[in-house]
C-alpha cells in the first residue's frame, strides 16, 4: 500500500500535503507554486493576477444547500478571493460517465452558471469528456479561475508579517457541509433541517480588505478543515497558535453526528467558511464587518498567534485543558467535495 495512492491522499492532510511536497513539487517546483497559496500570484503587464484550479467529485451530486456545479464554482472563486482577487474567468471541464441524465446534468450547468454571474465571472472556456459506463461515478468537474488584484488588496501580505498577539477569526459555523453531504449520501434523519455552507465569500472578503484593517491571513477551510488549515500556516510561517474551542461556534446536529460518528468538527470541511488572522487592535472592526454579512452573522474570535515559532498548533477546552492539534493523515469524509 505505501507505493500505492489511496483515499486519504485527497484528503487535505499529512498523506496529501506529503504527496504535495515529495512528488509534485519535487518535479514541478518554481516560486510560484511552491508558495502554497489557494491562487498562484502572477505578474503580467505590472499588474498581479491570481490563477487557481480545483477538481470535484463529490457524492452525491446532489446535497442539502447545493449540488456539484455550486460548490465548483463558489470554491474556485473562494480560492481566488482569500488571494485577494476578484474573480473574471473561469474554465469548466466536465468528465461524463455514460448514461448519466441530461436533465440532471442541466440542473448543475444552470447552478454554475447562477453562481458565476452572481460573482461577476464569465465561463469563458471548457472541455467535455466522456468515459464508459462504470468508468466514472456520474460527473466529475475541473474548475480554474484568473482574477485581477485591486491596489487596495495588492499589499494583503497572505501570512508574511503574522506576528504574537494577533487574533483567528472564522466567519461562522464549522462542519455544515460534511455533515449535509454525509446525511444526503447516508439518508440521516436530520438532513432537511442541516444545509452545506457552499457560497462565494468573495464581497465579504472584498469588504474587509476594502477596509484597510491590519489583515495577516485569510484561507477558505476546506478539506481538513480548522484544524489543518491552522497547521498549515503555523509550519509554513513558523508561528505557534492557540484556539479556545468554547468560542468555536458548531451547530447542534453537526455536534450530535460528530458525537455519534467520533468526528472531530475541527478537521470537518467547510464550503463558506474563512480563518482571517489579524492584528488585535482591528479584532473587533473586522468582527463588526463580517456580521454586516449575511454570510459572516456568526463570526468569532477564537484564537490566537502565541510566543512561540514552533509551528505548533493547540486547542484549550472548555475545562481548560489542552491538546495538540496535528495534520491528520487522511480524512474523516471522503469525498466531500
Amino acid at each position: 500500500m505505501n507505493n500505492q495512492i489511496r483515499l486519504g491522499h485527497g484528503s487535505g492532510g499529512k498523506l496529501m500535503h506529503d504527496l504535495i511536497h515529495d512528488m509534485f513539487f519535487k518535479h514541478f517546483s518554481n516560486t510560484m507554486l511552491t508558495k502554497e497559496a489557494d491562487s498562484a500570484i502572477l505578474k503580467t503587464t505590472g499588474k498581479s493576477m491570481a490563477f487557481t484550479t480545483d477538481s470535484f467529485v463529490v457524492h452525491p451530486l446532489f446535497f442539502p444547500g447545493g449540488d456539484i456545479g455550486k460548490l465548483s464554482i463558489c470554491g474556485t472563486l473562494n480560492d481566488l478571493a482569500v488571494c485577494g482577487a476578484i474573480p473574471q474567468y473561469i474554465s469548466v471541464g466536465f468528465i461524463l460517465e455514460e448514461g448519466f441524465s441530461l436533465k440532471e446534468l442541466e440542473k448543475i450547468v444552470i447552478s454554475m452558471a447562477r453562481e458565476a454571474q452572481k460573482a461577476g465571472a464569465n465561463i469563458v472556456t471548457g472541455d467535455t469528456k466522456v468515459v464508459r459506463k462504470g468508468q466514472a461515478d456520474k460527473l466529475f468537474i475541473n474548475t480554474s479561475g484568473i482574477g485581477t488584484i485591486p491596489d487596495y488588496a495588492e499589499h494583503f501580505s497572505a501570512g508574511k508579517n503574522i506576528q504574537q498577539g494577533d487574533v483567528v477569526i472564522i466567519n461562522g459555523s464549522l462542519g455544515d457541509h460534511a455533515i449535509a453531504v454525509l446525511s444526503a449520501r447516508e439518508d440521516l434523519s436530520f438532513q432537511s433541517t442541516l444545509k452545506s455552507d457552499c457560497a462565494s465569500l468573495t464581497h465579504m472578503i472584498h469588504q474587509l480588505l476594502k477596509s484597510d484593517f491590519d489583515i495577516k491571513f485569510i484561507r477558505d477551510l476546506t478539506r481538513g478543515g480548522l484544524a489543518t488549515c491552522l497547521n498549515e500556516i503555523a509550519q509554513t510561517q513558523a508561528i505557534d497558535i492557540e484556539i479556545q474551542e468554547e468560542h468555536i461556534p458548531v451547530k447542534e446536529p453537526v455536534e450530535g453526528i460528530c458525537e455519534t460518528l467520533g468526528f472531530d468538527p475541527l478537521y470537518l470541511a467547510n464550503e463558506g467558511k474563512i480563518a482571517i488572522i489579524v492584528s488585535a487592535k482591528d479584532a473587533d472592526k473586522v468582527i463588526e464587518s463580517l456580521r454586516k454579512d449575511t454570510l459572516g452573522r456568526e463570526s468569532a474570535i477564537i484564537g490566537q498567534v502565541k510566543k512561540g515559532n514552533h509551528g505548533i498548533v493547540t486547542a484549550e477546552s472548555v475545562i481548560g485543558g489542552k491538546r495538540m492539534l496535528q495534520m491528520r493523515s487522511g480524512e474523516q469524509l471522503p469525498r466531500i467535495c
